[in-house]
């Protein structure tokens, strides 16, 4: 097992209703038709497909998916929506299970290869991305660009999301790369608040490129969103596509 946090049954079953917005029609329209169009007539492999947010809309378009997972609770919030022969998902972690047969597109979304809190951890990520892929198909990864350039001298704290129901903010740790996402969110109408934190190892847009390199991708293209706006140093994403030469 990689050092991957594991996902609960109380967090599992919570999930899709705290990211609501994150299921809309607006986020993931543009998601689907990105990835559709890379995954063509092949097949495709989701890391960390969790509770099947993209996978199961992306398999109700036509695309044959299979997924890895590592919190079998995920899975099971999975499975209420799709069932193991138009699905199929293996349990363990993104940097070593391996699935049978080849696919056209691997893809790993919403930032989670930070996840995995070391480079080497990382760097394997993309290794097994790419011993899954045919020749020619391609890596894709949803990722946040690190937010340091709001931190002034002697803060290590950047709020992500200030509203009624729910604080959200980063510490960083900028000598082990790691950061902290620190979660208050208020449950019910009684006003009490339930605190949650996840370890994350940030990387920048170079450093998954050399991660490639090193996995033998080749990289095909760098956006900004799944509307394919052009990346720029202003840009808080990146969806960065590898393609495995043929």
């Amino acid at each position: 097992m990689t050092s991957s946090e594991l996902w609960t049954r109380a967090m599992a079953d919570r999930y899709d209703t705290e990211e609501t917005g994150m299921s809309s029609a607006a986020v993931l329209g543009p998601t689907l038709t990105f990835l559709t169009s890379l995954a063509g007539t092949g097949r495709a492999l989701e890391f960390a497909i969790g509770t099947g947010r993209v996978g199961v809309p992306l398999r109700e378009r036509g695309v044959p998916v299979v997924g890895i997972e590592l919190s079998e609770h995920m899975v099971a919030v999975l499975r209420r929506k799709m069932d193991e022969d138009m699905l199929p998902v293996a349990l363990g972690d993104m940097a070593t299970t391996i699935v049978p047969g080849e696919f056209a597109l691997v893809y790993l979304v919403y930032n989670t290869i930070t996840n995995l809190l070391t480079q080497d951890e990382q760097v394997e990520c993309f290794r097994n991305a790419a011993r899954h892929l045919a020749p020619g198909g391609r890596y894709v990864v949803e990722l946040g660009v690190p937010p340091l350039r709001l931190l002034p001298p002697g803060q290590v704290a950047v709020p992500f999301d200030v509203s009624e129901r729910h604080l959200g903010f980063d510490t960083f740790d900028l000598v082990e790369q790691i950061l902290v996402s620190h979660h208050l969110t208020r449950d019910g109408e009684d006003g009490r608040y339930r605190r949650g934190s996840s370890r994350h190892r940030y990387a920048w847009p170079a450093e998954l490129d050399l991660m490639a390199r090193i996995a033998g991708l080749e990289l095909e293209r760098r956006v900004a969103d799944w509307d394919g706006a052009p990346f720029t140093q202003d840009s808080p994403k990146h969806i960065s596509v590898w393609r495995k030469p043929i």
